[in-house]
């Protein structure tokens, strides 16, 4: 499955690139994260607990930063086993590019499902996805902007 997005957020590119480097930041924006730990340098151990459909579980996984290109972009690579549930594996390439108005943030990603997860189809795994990716960047946004609540 493959997602994609953007959106342009009013600061700087070097705000925007540490937070996205920025643990505290990512544990709150991260739907369903419960802990998360580590570096950009060395990579995160996450756990986050997400009910998909009929399916709940909590995932254990680990997350690193490759092809760094510090203050333009990087690939995410994660991947998360919630026991009986399955797992879930993918990667996201963030590009940051300075625009009118602040930076644009720009993804590409890719996720595969394995165990109970992939019986419930792709239609809902990708509204699933949708969904948590499209929640994560809304609270980065509004994080980054001091718009939170």
């Amino acid at each position: 499955m493959e997602l994609s997005g953007s959106r342009v957020i009013a600061a700087d590119i070097d705000a925007v690139w540490a937070h996205l480097n920025n643990p505290d930041t990512l544990r709150a924006c991260i739907p369903g994260c419960e802990e998360l730990t580590g570096s950009p340098e060395e990579g995160f151990a996450a756990t986050v607990k997400q009910k998909v459909g009929p399916v709940s579980a909590t995932f254990k996984g680990e997350v690193t930063l490759e092809n760094v290109i510090p203050g333009q972009s990087y690939t995410i690579v994660g991947e998360g086993k919630g026991g009986v549930a399955g797992f879930a594996k993918g990667s996201a390439d963030v590009v940051l590019a300075t625009v009118e108005g602040g930076t644009a943030l720009t993804y590409n990603a890719t996720a595969k499902v394995g165990g109970k997860l992939a019986q419930l189809g792709n239609r809902i795994i990708g509204g699933f996805a949708k969904k948590m990716a499209d929640q994560f960047f809304e609270r980065f946004q509004q994080t980054v902007e001091g718009t939170d609540a």
